[in-house]
């Protein structure tokens, strides 16, 4: 049964955890999830810290929906690498409660999944180099972050 991760400080943790799991319900698993699941390690972690912590559970959750991470589908590193840029960037300014800044960032990019086309040509994201190792963008600077 889905559930709305942002309703409550308890939720939020709830979906944590089931993502964790691998238990968060595949068909409500979209991009704004990944929003949300991302910010919560990057305000707990250093953005060096929550990448690779990001990276498995991305990769440990896929499999276990029964889902593969090949050349060409599930994990995706520029773009886990990407929104990991956008989002520590946002969160440097965001304030107020950890439920209160996830919100902010589910509503400024929960539903921005293609803002990465603002910054990558197309031939460069979906090239199989792109889903198993960082590449810069080649059309936008990625903002700086602390």
């Amino acid at each position: 049964m889905s559930y709305d991760p942002l309703e409550s400080q308890e939720t939020l943790e709830r979906f944590i955890a089931d993502f964790e799991a691998g238990a968060y319900p595949l068909a409500s698993w979209k991009h704004r999830e990944h929003v949300i699941m991302a910010s919560w390690y990057l305000m707990r972690l250093t953005a060096h810290e929550a990448t690779p912590t990001i990276r498995a559970g991305i990769q440990r959750y896929n499999l276990a929906q029964g889902n593969q991470n090949t050349a060409t589908s599930g994990y995706h590193e520029t773009l886990t690498i990407f929104w990991i840029h956008i989002l520590a960037h946002a969160l440097q300014s965001a304030q107020g409660s950890v439920l209160t800044r996830v919100r902010a960032m589910a509503v400024e990019f929960g539903s921005k999944a293609l803002l990465y086309r603002d910054y990558y040509s197309f031939d460069v994201v979906n090239s199989v180099e792109a889903r198993y190792q960082w590449m810069e963008p080649d059309l936008k600077t990625l903002p700086e972050f602390l």
